[in-house]
Parts: C-alpha cells; sequence; structure tokens
C-alpha cells in the first residue's frame, strides 16, 4: 500500500474541524473518515497483479546512442486501471523519464517506452516493473513488482570508422600496383589472352583455344585470402583506464578497423578473446559482409577478468585455427610483469608458425609525467614513470628480439597505426 499527498492533505484539513470543535472525539472522528475513505479507495482500486505485462526486446545500440525500449500493459479486466508504472533498468543503462501515469479502461493495453543511452558497454539488463494502481479517489495506492526479464546490447563505438574511407583508399593504391598478373602461377583466375613465347604451356586453356583457333592461355591474379587472427587480452591489465575508457575497449576499437579493412582486401579474420580461458570465438565466417556485425557482437558482452592471462590457452587457441602461417595480431597491454611471466614464453611458437604483431594501448599521461620536474611530487613521480619506461622498452625489446613486431600506441592513435602496418606489410608482399 501506499499514501499519496490527497491523504497528506485531507488530514491537515482534520485541523480546522478540529478548532471549530475542540474535542478529544472530534480527533477520532477525522481519523476514522481519513481511514475509512483510504479503505474504500483501496477496495475500489484495482488489483496490479491481475494487469499483464509485456517487454518488447529493444534492439542493440552503439555506445553513446540512444535506443528505446517498449512494454505492452494490458488490463484484462472490465474495471479502469489507473496506475503509475515504473520500467526500471540497472543505472548504466542510462534510462531517461522511467515513471509512466496510464489510465487504462477495461479490456484495453498501452505501450509504454523508456528512453536508454547506456554508458557502459555490455549487456544492460532491466531491473523489475512496479505498478502503483490508485483508487478513484487518489488517496491511496496498490503496489506490486514484477521481475520483467530483459536486456540490450550495447556495443563498441568503433570510434575509428572515420578512417576507413581513407585507408581504403590506400589499400586500392596497394591493389592496384600489385596487380600484376602471373602467367601460370597462382589460385584465383582473372582473365583470358592470347598465347606468346616465353608462356607455361601447362597454362594453355584448351577449349577457348578451340573456339578461337589460336593459342589461348589463362592468367591469375595473386592469392588473396590471408588469414588474419586478432587475439583480445581479457585478463586483469586490460581493465585498466586511459581517457576514462578502459584498455580493452580500445583495443576493440583497432580490432574493428583491422577487420573491417582487411575484409574489404578478401582477407579472412578470426577473432579469439580470453583471459585465463578462451571466453569467445569467430571462427570460420564464411560471409564476409556480415563478419564485422558478427565480430560486433562478439565482443560487446566481454568485460576484463580480475585474472592473469593464461597465453599458453590462447596460443593453443590459434594454433588450433590454422598451422598455415597466419598474421596474428596480439591485443595486449604491455605490462612487464604479465607478459615476461606469461606471453614471453610461448612467443617463440607463434612466431615459429605465423607474423606476430604485439598492440598495446600506450598511456601518454606517464610519457608527460617523465617530463615534468617543478615541484619534489613531480620529481618523484617523473622518476616512477621513467622506471615504468624503461621496464616497457625492455619488455618491447625482448619481443622483438623474439621474432614480433611491438605497436605501442595512445588509444586515438592505436587503431591507424595498426591498420597502416597491416597496409605495410601488403605493399611489401609479406602477407
Amino acid at each position: 500500500m501506499a499514501l499519496t499527498g490527497r491523504t497528506v492533505l485531507l488530514t491537515l484539513l482534520g485541523l480546522g474541524f478540529i478548532v471549530l470543535r475542540p474535542e478529544q472525539s472530534s480527533v477520532w472522528i477525522w481519523t476514522a473518515l481519513v481511514l475509512g475513505l483510504v479503505g474504500i479507495d483501496l477496495m475500489l482500486a484495482l488489483s496490479p497483479k491481475r494487469v499483464a505485462l509485456q517487454r518488447e526486446s529493444p534492439e542493440s545500440v552503439r555506445l553513446g546512442e540512444s535506443t528505446t525500449t517498449g512494454l505492452l500493459l494490458t488490463n484484462p479486466t472490465n474495471r479502469r486501471l489507473r496506475a503509475l508504472v515504473r520500467d526500471a533498468w540497472q543505472p548504466s543503462a542510462g534510462s531517461g523519464v522511467e515513471r509512466h501515469r496510464v489510465h487504462v479502461p477495461g479490456g484495453e493495453s498501452r505501450r509504454l517506452t523508456t528512453t536508454l543511452t547506456p554508458d557502459r558497454r555490455g549487456d544492460r539488463r532491466a531491473d523489475r516493473v512496479t505498478i502503483r494502481s490508485f483508487g478513484p479517489l487518489g488517496l491511496a495506492a496498490r503496489q506490486h513488482s514484477v521481475d520483467l526479464p530483459g536486456f540490450v546490447r550495447c556495443l563498441p563505438p568503433f570510434a575509428s570508422r572515420r578512417h576507413l574511407p581513407s585507408k581504403l583508399a590506400q589499400l586500392r593504391q596497394i591493389d592496384g600496383r600489385s596487380a600484376v598478373r602471373v602467367r601460370g602461377q597462382g589460385t584465383e583466375f582473372d582473365s583470358l589472352r592470347d598465347y606468346v613465347d616465353g608462356d607455361d604451356v601447362r597454362s594453355i586453356d584448351w577449349r577457348a583455344t578451340a573456339r578461337r583457333g589460336h593459342p589461348v592461355v589463362r592468367t591469375w591474379q595473386p592469392e588473396r585470402d590471408r588469414r588474419i587472427i586478432v587475439v583480445l587480452d581479457t585478463s586483469r591489465t586490460s581493465a585498466g583506464r586511459i581517457d576514462d575508457m578502459p584498455r580493452l575497449d580500445s583495443a576493440m576499437d583497432a580490432a574493428l578497423l583491422l577487420t573491417a579493412l582487411a575484409t574489404r582486401a578478401g582477407d579472412r579474420v578470426d577473432l579469439v578473446a580470453g583471459d585465463r580461458s578462451v571466453r569467445t570465438r569467430v571462427i570460420g565466417q564464411n560471409d564476409r559482409s556480415q563478419l564485422l556485425s558478427t565480430m560486433v557482437n562478439a565482443m560487446a558482452p566481454l568485460e576484463p577478468a580480475l585474472l592473469e592471462a593464461n597465453w599458453q590457452a590462447l596460443a593453443g587457441a590459434v594454433n588450433a585455427i590454422t598451422r598455415r602461417r597466419s598474421l596474428v595480431v596480439l591485443l595486449t597491454p604491455l605490462e612487464p610483469a604479465a607478459l615476461e611471466e606469461g606471453l614471453l614464453p610461448v612467443l617463440p611458437g607463434l612466431t615459429k608458425h605465423h607474423r606476430v604483431v604485439v598492440a598495446s594501448v600506450a598511456d601518454p599521461s606517464s610519457r608527460q609525467s617523465a617530463t615534468q620536474r617543478d615541484d619534489v611530487r613531480q620529481t618523484y613521480d617523473a622518476a616512477a614513470a621513467e622506471r615504468t619506461e624503461q621496464l616497457r622498452a625492455r619488455t618491447v625489446e625482448a619481443i622483438t628480439q623474439l621474432g614480433a613486431t611491438v605497436i605501442d600506441e595512445p588509444p586515438e592513435k592505436l587503431p591507424v597505426a595498426l591498420v597502416d602496418h597491416y597496409l605495410l606489410l601488403k605493399r611489401q608482399g609479406l602477407l
């Protein structure tokens, strides 16, 4: 049961009655009158338990954007429902106006809409729906809460997609320069042309030769179906925040830009994400037009785990995908202690079979702190920052000596630096 402001006002009006009739019985009479009216109002209020509720699942939304969720409320009785309905969501779902006042005649339905603007990536879940049904006098209400499951999936924002048009233009230039048709070699058929001296006789297309009446050979273009395996580290080191964004989210942004570009180039991209164990995989996606969407949805519910990464298991997942030489991109923070004990021992096994790139989200504030020495506190901070940079440099050198390439850039520069390295490999024919 819940009382309204009208009940308070009605009780206060009793002061005038008591002044006009200043007796003890006046207090009891007015109290009985108020309680009687409240009781009658509660009896006339429709029971909220009889209301039928149905949630309309909202569409997924990118971080920073808004969507709406619908709640279908049905009054199956022949009485009017006067209610206040609260559609509660967890705070990070960013619900706007979640309280709705409705009047629903008997046998009718109403659709209530709540706007959601999530401020965190992942699955943002609904809490419960509370119905407060008022009587015709508006003095009191009957209340009931219902667990009505629902969630909205908040996808990574993919802010780096603004760089995609310029990188696609660079890719087209690279493809144009490398479009040398190899005679009698390759695996992807390109076209037919007349035979000239020096052509491999094994490339002669005998059916076309018979039709045209002179020798015709097939031409091939270089193989495009290269494999890229993106490994996303979701261990404790990925929970660190830089520019108020977790390192994991920044790594996702870089992975998505690389995926978008590589699929346009005709390459195959697989995803492995995990820490102590593999959390999600996107492998063997034949429909490349849907790959980016599939990968975004697979990344959305991932959260950093307060565990150390098991690089033995992650490397095993990479080798389980293919033993064919591929480009393996390890998106992991350059934390010396974690990598020296976890990644470095298994890195030689990866570099033996694959071309490995270690991409890390750098913290620009650390480099800035190393240059500021205006007072004693800043001097100590600078010494700590220099020590951190030295340890990172030692780790980078160790990774490089084991045959991997290191890309260590701030969040806004990492996606571009990663795809630039991918384009460089393309340009040099190393991929």
